[in-house]
């Protein structure tokens, strides 16, 4: 019979000790699959700790799929065929180009017995809450990529909703919640940090240029905090940043526009069409970043500058939380791909 050993006068709680025992002797093959552990009574005596206690951790135990019960018969360790799926839910606001990437970079890296699950909130927050309700239970994991547009209070039913899910099976990816406080996982851009240092980075390209035209929809969700950053940016390198919501009739020489747009739109064909009727070539005369990278910037005007998060890198750090049963936060902040525009 294996012996745990148990801290008390640890800073770990006790359920917390005693889960990572176990994980640990099943890592070691101290504990091999099918084996019979002891009761929640008789560990309680042993190690003279509450049965309260032993229960908490073997539900964890149980949640992270190392244990399994038999009616009647106990608690074994969980023997896994190699035809065990692992069930995965994707719960996005929407399906795009960024999504995709995340999509496509999670396949790459997590385990060949993946199942997964793609379903659209639409941002809508009544429709995230049912979506999380009526799945509660099916899955493994939970990746979330959660976005929406709403107060306060709507954040907080969204937070709420969060909490119902295992933080041992919850990943959140592209955006954080500051509000769910939790050890559960989290790849995210910063979106007003990112800009700032982004830009930073490659502050002596922007010698050549004269001024900074942002250009946002007014409906944008993260348009704020990206212009503080770029803001901050502009007034610490002495470059003028005007921020607009639609295309100015006349273009500048050495003007550098900004498009915080997620996808390509009309307003970047306006500025090419302006640009090019007034004589103007695009990468010396007048210059084009857009927000966010996707696989058509290498063939838009023979080649888009962007400034965007690594959404494969974001999609591949969930897929090793998922390999691991490890759940952390990770940043994956902004960088600059350079292309023909800028």
């Amino acid at each position: 019979m294996i012996d745990f050993h148990i801290d008390k006068d640890s800073t770990v709680a006790i359920y917390k000790q005693l889960v990572n025992e176990v994980a640990s002797a099943v890592r070691d093959n101290r504990l091999l699959p099918g084996q019979l552990i002891p009761s929640m009574n008789e560990l309680s005596d042993r190690l003279g700790i509450s049965k309260e206690t032993v229960k908490k951790a073997y539900g964890v135990l149980r949640e992270k799929s190392i244990i399994e019960s038999r009616q009647g018969k106990g608690f074994y360790i969980r023997e896994k065929n190699r035809e065990d799926s692992i069930s995965v839910l994707f719960l996005f606001d929407k399906i795009n180009a960024a999504k995709q990437s995340i999509i496509e970079g999670f396949n790459s890296e997590v385990d060949s017995r993946c199942k997964e699950t793609i379903l659209i909130y639409n941002q809508d927050v009544r429709m995230f809450e049912y979506l999380v309700n009526e799945n509660l239970g099916n899955f493994d994991y939970y990746v979330i990529a959660p976005h929406f547009k709403t107060n306060a209070e709507g954040l907080e039913k969204v937070t709420r909703t969060l909490r119902r899910i295992p933080f041992s099976k919850l990943i959140l990816v592209d955006n954080r919640i500051k509000t769910l406080k939790g050890n559960y996982g989290v790849a995210f851009q910063d979106f007003e940090e990112d800009a700032y240092n982004c830009l930073m980075q490659v502050s002596d390209e922007f010698r050549k240029v004269s001024r900074i035209s942002v250009i946002t929809r007014p409906n944008s969700l993260y348009c704020q905090y990206i212009q503080k950053g770029i803001a901050r940016f502009g007034a610490e390198s002495g470059i003028e940043t005007v921020f607009l919501t639609g295309v100015p009739q006349g273009i500048i020489r050495k003007e550098a526009f900004l498009l915080l747009n997620s996808e390509l739109d009309a307003g970047l064909l306006a500025i090419a069409k302006c640009a090019e009727e007034s004589g103007l070539e695009v990468g010396k005369d007048y210059f084009i970043i857009s927000y966010n990278d996707s696989p058509l910037d290498c063939l838009v005007l023979g080649g888009l500058t962007t400034i965007s998060t690594n959404f494969d890198e974001m999609g591949k750090e969930a897929a090793r939380m998922v390999n691991t049963k490890q759940m952390r936060r990770v940043h994956i902040p902004f960088g600059m791909n350079k292309r023909h525009t800028f």
